[in-house]
């Protein structure tokens, strides 16, 4: 039964982190604002039972930046006479990823009877390699791929682009939030004493790394650069390059090592004997394939990109933005043929949003740092690849964010209802 709640709960998390909205099912609504009207209803039924609101005050505060950064973005719209107010209502989506996260973390702590940042990261690394395996699924077995194409809106037809995809896991959503999944494998192994101590623990966070990195790479190449991130700091927090490196973390390296050689030469096996997975690996690792053959680190979409860092031309575009992120005249389309997202955010809401933007997330980013220490140095990852993305899209990772900050809430509602049935047993 234990993990029967265990599977339902990755479930859960799954709508939470790779939303999705079904054909058969409320088709108009998907499954994290599904999942964030029964966090409120959570929330507000706590509220009732405690008699008072417990808001923690990371949230507060970030509440109220994210609110300026929505009236920049309100002004610039209504400066501009447009209509385009897909940041200005900013503020309400960062509460709707909230109540999903709240009903996340509710739910983990049912479970489990507690929760915890790194309990909500094994949470996050599974869920990452079930949809790994889902995308495998999908691309080899047609009904399963039928299924997912049937009942899950948007997916008609999804398998034709040349990539892999799971369920909700497509392109550069899926490419960010596997990039920051990597950052938390990364951190664990530098750091969780219990999991550096167990060879057959670190044998499976190092495989899930790889297969992270590899599969979400066929799903989007975004992924190479939470690869590239996190491998960067096993490096430096390890201490690998230093001539004085610890036991433990020598037992590490060499476990490491191992793995991703054994995994590796499975993959050139792969590539070598397998049409369908040649083509998926020059996909997903196009740019150091390209560098391989050509001595030049390139990809279709890093090309690409190189054509769309424009910018404004006038000095009131710089300071307050356009007013537009989609293009109003082309549906579907962005504004100035840009995807970056720095260039978007500026042509939206100027360098005055832009900056908002920014300052909201580096104080999520120091408050979960010195929230949860013990992982400090996974909130000042997570700050670093999202400004990173920046360069290639407009996504953010608020959600990973909102995940732990809503376990100090979890924790007092949980802690008070523990409290409570102790009082009426005694």
């Amino acid at each position: 039964m234990k993990r029967i709640l265990i599977f339902l709960t990755v479930i859960i998390l799954s709508f939470y982190f790779f939303p999705i909205t079904f054909t058969f099912f409320l088709p108009d609504i998907n499954t994290k604002i599904i999942l964030a009207t029964i966090g409120i209803f959570i929330f507000l039924w706590g509220l009732i039972k405690r008699k008072k609101i417990i808001i923690s005050h990371e949230i507060f505060v970030a509440t109220v930046i994210a609110g300026i950064f929505s009236l920049i973005g309100f002004y610039s719209v209504t400066i501009n006479n447009t209509n385009d107010f897909t940041y200005a209502t900013y503020v309400v989506s960062m509460w709707v990823w909230l109540g999903g996260a709240y009903t996340v973390c509710y739910t983990v702590a049912k479970v489990h009877g507690y929760i915890s940042v790194k309990l909500i990261m094994n949470y996050l690394i599974g869920l990452c390699v079930l949809q790994c395996i889902i995308a495998l699924l999908i691309d080899n077995i047609f009904f399963v791929q039928y299924i997912v194409e049937t009942y899950v809106a948007g997916y008609e037809n999804r398998s034709e682009g040349g990539r892999l995809y799971g369920i909700g896991a497509t392109v550069d959503v899926a490419g960010t939030r596997f990039s920051s999944i990597l950052a938390m494998i990364a951190v664990l192994l530098s750091h969780d004493n219990e999991i550096r101590k167990n060879r057959k623990y670190i044998v499976m966070y190092v495989i899930a790394f790889v297969f992270i990195t590899v599969i979400g790479s066929m799903i989007s190449r975004t992924t190479n650069i939470g690869a590239l991130v996190a491998f960067a700091y096993v490096i430096y927090a390890t201490g690998v390059v230093s001539t004085k490196i610890k036991h433990t973390n020598l037992k590490m390296w060499s476990i490491l090592i191992s793995v991703v050689a054994i995994l590796v030469l499975f993959c050139i096996y792969l590539y070598n004997n397998v049409p369908a997975a040649y083509n998926l690996f020059r996909f997903g690792f196009e740019g150091f394939i390209n560098w391989l053959e050509t001595g030049v680190w390139s990809t279709h979409s890093t090309n690409l990109l190189q054509t769309m860092w424009v910018f404004p031309e006038s000095l009131k575009t710089w300071i307050i933005g356009d007013g537009y992120f989609m293009d109003p005249e082309k549906p579907g389309a962005f504004y100035m043929m840009t995807d970056i997202g720095y260039c978007r955010f500026i042509f939206y809401c100027g360098l005055i949003g832009l900056f908002t933007f920014s300052v909201y997330f580096v104080y999520i980013a120091i408050a979960c740092y010195k929230r949860f220490s013990e992982f400090k140095h996974l909130f000042l990852i997570l700050l670093l690849l999202e400004f990173i993305i920046w360069a290639k899209v407009s996504t953010d990772i608020f959600l990973v964010f909102a995940l732990f900050l809503c376990i100090p809430m979890i924790q007092i509602h949980h802690n008070y209802h523990n409290n409570k049935e102790i009082q009426n047993e005694s």
